[in-house]
């Protein structure tokens, strides 16, 4: 039955991640929590989770025409020198901080959301 919710729940990440964007890797991560996996490492996973979920998304938005590679460069590879910094300072911050910082994006960008 554990198999069968997980798979479920996979399927859902997958799905909510290419309508949403980034909401997979936040039900991820909540998912992760619940069943037990400590915060530092739900994050972990959660990311290990999202790439390939995130490069099969973003090769279809490139096919449809939906986005253009030139354009993400600009974003691109400050992304990655932000990633390697965040992945050493991730084990170093209190979860309790990152808890409270992540639930800080979350609502931000609920509301913003909400009113556009």
């Amino acid at each position: 039955m554990k198999k069968i919710f997980n798979s479920f729940l996979g399927i859902m990440i997958g799905i909510i991640n290419v309508l949403v964007g980034s909401c997979g890797g936040i039900v991820a991560v909540e998912s992760l929590k619940h069943i037990g996996v400590d915060s530092t490492k739900a994050h972990a996973t959660a990311i290990a989770i999202i790439l390939p979920l995130t490069a099969i998304s973003a090769a279809m938005y490139i096919y449809n025409g939906n986005v253009s590679i030139k354009d993400s460069y600009i974003y691109l590879i400050p992304g990655l020198v932000g990633s390697l910094i965040g992945s050493r300072l991730l084990p170093k911050i209190p979860k309790k901080f990152l808890s409270k910082v992540f639930s800080l994006f979350i609502i931000y960008a609920g509301i913003r959301m909400f009113f556009k």
